[in-house]
């Protein structure tokens, strides 16, 4: 590993260890030649995934995207950051285990939707509203029935 003080091109590990979600290893590091400290991180590499739009475009996928689209909908919610990112997690480790190199980006909607569903009703109808673009109140009241049906149903 190169240094990034120096740029010798040959350290030694000095620690490893998993990251807290054991999603990559954090390796500490010492250069052979200045001496210095520094570190690395060492994770799966990622098969690119590549997201087909409505129009057909294709862009790659952005965990980023789905975050800011589920804060977006929990505004003023009490609906806590971390779980938010929680649930991008786990959409994005569906999307990555499914083995596809390519998913709509309707299906991602749809898995957006059924996480938060379970975490606010409330951010559920907006980020409905946006995703299923409602033509008029009546497209809307019936998702809200839909909801109300799969309340009284869970009860």
């Amino acid at each position: 590993m190169k240094c990034p003080f120096c740029g010798y091109l040959d350290s030694k590990v000095i620690d490893s260890r998993p990251t807290d979600d054991s999603a990559s290893i954090r390796r500490r590091r010492e250069c052979i030649k200045c001496g210095k400290r520094f570190t690395t991180y060492e994770k799966v590499e990622q098969v690119p995934i590549l997201v087909i739009k409505k129009d057909l475009s294709r862009e790659a996928y952005d965990r980023d995207k789905i975050l800011k689209g589920m804060i977006k909908a929990c505004e003023k919610r009490p609906v806590p950051i971390k779980k938010l990112e929680d649930l991008a997690d786990e959409i994005e480790r569906d999307i990555y285990n499914s083995y596809e190199k390519e998913i709509t980006s309707a299906q991602i909607g749809e898995m957006v939707m059924e996480k938060l569903k379970n975490v606010d009703e409330v951010a559920y109808v907006r980020f409905a509203s946006v995703y299923r673009q409602f033509k008029d109140i009546n497209t809307f009241m019936d998702e809200l029935k839909k909801l109300l049906n799969d309340n009284e149903e869970r009860k």
